[in-house]
């Protein structure tokens, strides 16, 4: 069960402070994040902003000097002349809750919050709820007026980033499948995908830029910088992006998503939780039906494979082969033949010991006319086929082709969520938003698209020649706020090559998070593999409970460790131009045990393996050799 406690906060973490315009200081618990409030006008009406620093004891660096506030309702706005009424009484928020699946089982939201109370001229109210954790900060809007309902048309937070940031920005699309681009200033101006990660100059400081706990009451947003190249605004979906009314409809008492910066080291990012730890509790009671688990899945290697029911068998026979408790069946189930039906094949699939999955089109665009269309668009058809799918005895769906941030969309994805639920259906989305803390709501959400994964071999070249870049800034980016359906660790081709190593691709099963991991090769490309390869297939795990980054930078270079019960798994990639010697130190192990590793490094070229097995322990190290574009995978188990 959650416990949730509230505590006053010691006087010197909510201070009113003297420097000029600056009203209040808030802390995070361990002292290292501060956030200030601004008034322009240094008085106690006008235009107010949040102001971010990190650092320790004393010293503490400007991070992002200046975070503009206020929001638009259709009838008044709510950022000019804002009057500062009232500063609430500090708390600890404190909570401990666990994770079904994810970067870590057992997770905290603990942080100090304030309610800040402010009033427009037309003496109407708003709050903003400020959390100050120590691996970042959170904010959101409120409306606390008991009645009323009104459209939404613009947000106004503007995050003013400073020139000298260098940062990994990805073009906004509404698949949000695209690559991530370095820079080392705001000159390029457009509308860009969450997360974005940005580091300070002269700092050991990164932030990563999100929104968390979007829900029925708001459309999803995106940020941009066309007005000003430094400032990154908060925007709300245009008229032609997707299916849906353009301005969010809202109902008094009301309270925005969160606006999230997770703050610290690289470690810090890559660890944090704060997104999940900043949204709704789970709804649900019995969760003993979610089931985390690899899979396998036939549309990478044949993107008809489904119409296909000896394809589909086969695809059966490589889970059970591979030991992962799940395969995947991809759209053009309907239209399954040669020797068999839908019927037909999941009769084989559960003589095999394996949960079948099945794909749907979300039906919401006429011109996408991948079968099945239509079966989840309204509540009755979702009955309808989770009444069905029960007595197949299928245990998840994969719903595609979304398309729209819009809120007419947002409360899609979450009827079909809820659906989902009372059906014990595990549910994943494809053609779809970046996640905004949904899994830790709807624990049987398992995994989203929302990146440029392996399928982009069927599409085109560019991910040949992108993709160790690519994947080694997912780490750093996309994976932080949710899990990630990839689609990893191919050792054959699909339409386009890979030229990453095999051990880069090994690597991939640990380095990316998802709670359900398609495995995307063909079954010929796992049963070739070498034993050592294939043994660290069937054991890796699609879930952890804890994940440290070892060492690593975004596009050059990602060793990440993952713990499940007392085992340890690592994967490392490079990207470069040149073979990489990595000494890998083992001091996240703990104290006075002796582990087994299970070493496979790349060989003498990218399609070879070099299995070492030694023994080590928290004060042993051993130099890798990561090919240019290669990498390595370990497993680590008690020496009992």
């Amino acid at each position: 069960m959650n416990i949730k406690s509230r505590f006053s906060l010691v006087l010197f973490l909510f201070t009113i402070a003297y420097s000029y315009g600056q009203k209040v200081v808030l802390t995070s618990p361990n002292q290292k994040i501060t956030v200030a409030l601004f008034d322009s006008q240094n008085t106690n009406s006008g235009n107010w902003y949040l102001q971010v620093n990190y650092g320790n004891n004393d010293k503490h660096d400007e991070i992002i000097p200046k975070i503009d506030l206020g929001i638009v309702r259709n009838d008044q706005t709510f950022s000019k002349d804002l009057k500062l009424k009232k500063i609430g009484k500090s708390v600890l928020i404190k909570e401990q809750y666990k994770a079904l699946h994810g970067k870590k089982s057992e997770c905290s939201n603990t942080a100090n919050e304030v309610v800040l109370h402010f009033e427009n001229e037309s003496k109407s109210l708003l709050n903003v709820i400020l959390r100050v954790y120590n691996d970042g900060i959170a904010f959101r809007y409120e409306f606390p007026e008991k009645k009323g309902t009104y459209t939404i048309s613009d947000e106004l937070t503007a995050y003013s980033i400073p020139e000298s940031a260098e940062r990994w920005l990805e073009k906004f699309d509404l698949s949000n499948e695209g690559l991530y681009n370095n820079m080392n200033n705001g000159d390029v101006q457009q509308d860009w995908c969450y997360p974005a990660l940005f580091k300070a100059k002269n700092s050991p400081c990164w932030y990563l830029i999100h929104e968390a706990d979007l829900d029925r009451n708001y459309a999803a947003s995106k940020l941009t910088n066309t007005q000003n190249k430094d400032e990154y605004k908060v925007t709300l979906p245009g008229i032609e992006e997707g299916v849906g009314e353009p301005f969010a409809k809202i109902t008094l008492p009301w309270k925005s998503p969160w606006r999230v910066v997770i703050v610290g080291e690289l470690g810090d990012i890559v660890k944090s939780t704060l997104v999940d730890d900043v949204s709704k509790p789970s709804v649900l009671n019995n969760t003993d039906w979610i089931q985390p688990g690899v899979a396998s899945w036939n549309y990478w290697s044949n993107n008809h494979g489904t119409k296909d029911y000896k394809t589909v068998t086969q695809f059966a026979d490589l889970a059970a082969a591979m030991n992962w408790p799940y395969t995947l069946l991809d759209w053009e189930w309907d239209q399954m033949e040669n020797g068999g039906n839908l019927e037909d094949a999941i009769k084989y699939i559960h003589s095999k010991g394996i949960k079948p999955l099945m794909w749907y089109n979300s039906g919401k665009f006429k011109w996408i006319t991948s079968t099945p269309v239509d079966r989840m668009l309204t509540h009755e058809n979702r009955v309808k086929e989770f009444e069905k799918l029960n007595k197949l005895g299928v245990y998840g769906i994969k719903v595609d082709f979304f398309l729209s941030e819009k809120q007419e969309i947002i409360n899609y994805y979450l009827d079909i969520l809820e659906d989902a639920a009372k059906y014990k259906i595990m549910v994943y989305f494809h053609g779809c938003l970046v996640p905004r803390g949904w899994q830790r709501t709807y624990p049987h959400l398992m995994t989203y698209e929302a990146v440029r994964g392996a399928e982009w071999y069927n599409n085109g070249p560019e991910l040949t020649a992108t993709a160790a870049e690519h994947n080694n800034i997912l780490a750093f980016t996309r994976n932080v706020v949710g899990s990630m359906d990839y689609t990893p660790v191919t050792f054959t081709n699909s339409q386009f090559p890979h030229i990453t190593s095999y051990g880069h691709e090994l690597a991939l099963s640990v380095v990316f998070e998802s709670g359900i991991q398609h495995m995307a090769d063909r079954p010929e490309g796992y049963y070739e593999l070498p034993d050592a390869a294939k043994t660290f297939l069937k054991n890796v795990p699609a879930s952890w409970d804890d994940t440290i980054l070892v060492d690593g930078y975004p596009g050059k270079y990602t060793i990440i460790a993952r713990r499940k019960g007392a085992d340890w798994f690592i994967g490392g990639i490079n990207s470069g131009r040149k073979e990489k010697i990595q000494n890998l130190k083992f001091d996240f192990l703990p104290d006075g045990q002796t582990f087994k590793l299970t070493l496979i490094t790349d060989g003498n070229h990218d399609k070879a393996f070099n299995p070492q097995y030694l023994l080590v322990n928290k004060t042993s190290s051993v130099d890798v050799k990561m090919l240019n574009q290669g990498g390595f995978a370990a497993m680590l188990v008690v020496n009992k």
